[in-house]
C-alpha cells in the first residue's frame, strides 16, 4: 500500500510540475542569461539613478510587473522616487499634474491629456498608485505632432518652432541624432525596404526626437526637489533596449547618472533568451508569445 502511495504521489507531483512547467508565463535573466528572481531584480535596480522599464504595449504581464516594481522600488526607496512615462507628452505635464493634485477626475485627465487607448486597463494603476502616495509622475515625451513635423520635413522643421514650444517641450536644439546605433540603423533600413528609403533617415530623427526629449525630460526631472531619487522610466522596449535611444540620451545630457535597464520581450521558450534578444540590458523579461493582448 506504501509502496502504491508513494507511486501515485510521485506521478501526480510530476503531473503538477509539468502543468506549472507548461503554463509557465515569464521568466526573468540577468546580464549573464542567469534566472533571477523578481525581488533579486528590484534590489539590484534599486542602486541605479534611472531604471528603464521597456515594455511591449500590448502585454498584461509587462503592465502588471511595472506595477508590482513601481511598488517595489518605492518601498526600497522610501518613495524618493519619481515616475515618468513615454505615453504622456510634455504639453499636457499641467494636465496631469492636476489630476494627481485632485483638481480634476480622471475622465478629464484622459480626454485632455490624451491618455493612451489602454490607459485604463495598463497606466492608469501606475499614475494612481503615483497620485495615492505623493510621487512625482512626469510627462516625458515629445508632442506626436513635432515627430510627426521630423518625419515629414526632417530635424530643420523643429526651427520654425516658437521659443517657448522649443524651450518648454523638446530637448535642446540641434539634436545630435546617432544613427549609427544598432536600432537606429534598423529602423532604417527597415523604413527603405518597405519603400521609403528617400524619408528613412527622417523616421529614424522623428525617432530620435521622441528619445532625445524623453532623455532630457528624465535628467532634468531630477534636478531640484527631485535631486537624489530614483527615476523609473515606462517606454516601448525600442527605445531603451541595449542602452540606446533614450538610455543614450540620458547619458550625453549627463554622464554622471547611472541607468539600469529592463529589456522585455517574448518568445515561444521562455527558459532561456533567444540569442536575437541578447545584448547588454541588465535584466531581460522573457515572456511566452502567446500571451493574451491588452488591446
Amino acid at each position: 500500500m506504501k509502496h502504491f502511495l508513494f507511486i501515485a504521489t510521485f506521478i501526480l507531483t510530476s503531473f503538477i510540475v509539468n502543468a506549472q512547467s507548461r503554463l509557465k508565463a515569464y521568466q526573468i535573466f540577468d546580464k549573464d542569461g542567469k534566472e533571477v528572481t523578481f525581488e533579486e531584480m528590484s534590489k539590484a535596480l534599486s542602486t541605479y539613478d534611472v531604471v528603464f522599464f521597456g515594455e511591449l504595449h500590448n502585454n498584461p504581464i509587462a503592465h502588471w510587473l511595472q506595477f508590482e516594481l513601481s511598488q517595489s522600488l518605492a518601498k526600497a526607496k522610501d518613495n524618493n522616487i519619481v515616475f515618468g512615462a513615454e505615453m504622456f507628452e510634455k504639453d499636457n505635464q499641467m494636465v496631469l499634474d492636476e489630476y494627481l493634485q485632485g483638481f480634476i477626475k480622471e475622465k478629464t485627465m484622459m480626454k485632455d491629456g490624451k491618455a493612451w487607448d489602454n490607459h485604463s486597463t495598463d497606466y492608469a494603476p501606475l499614475v494612481n498608485f503615483a497620485k495615492e502616495n505623493n510621487i512625482p509622475f512626469i510627462a516625458t515625451n515629445v508632442p506626436r505632432r513635432y515627430a510627426s513635423m521630423v518625419s515629414k520635413k526632417g530635424l530643420p522643421a523643429l526651427e520654425e518652432l516658437s521659443k517657448m514650444a522649443k524651450k518648454k517641450y523638446i530637448a535642446p536644439l540641434p539634436i545630435e541624432v546617432p544613427y549609427e546605433l544598432p536600432s537606429y540603423k534598423e529602423m532604417e533600413a527597415m523604413m527603405s525596404g518597405h519603400g521609403m528609403s528617400g524619408q528613412a533617415k527622417n523616421f529614424v530623427a522623428a525617432q530620435a526626437i521622441k528619445d532625445a526629449t524623453m532623455g532630457y525630460s528624465i535628467v532634468k526631472g531630477l534636478k531640484k526637489d527631485n535631486k537624489g531619487k530614483l527615476f523609473l522610466h515606462f517606454n516601448g522596449n525600442f527605445h531603451s533596449k541595449n542602452h540606446e535611444g533614450t538610455v543614450w540620451y540620458v547619458t550625453k545630457y549627463n554622464k554622471k547618472l547611472t541607468s539600469g535597464v529592463i529589456s522585455f520581450v517574448e518568445q515561444a521558450d521562455v527558459s532561456k533568451v533567444a540569442d536575437e534578444n541578447k545584448g547588454n540590458n541588465e535584466f531581460t523579461v522573457v515572456c511566452t508569445s502567446n500571451m493574451t493582448k491588452t488591446f
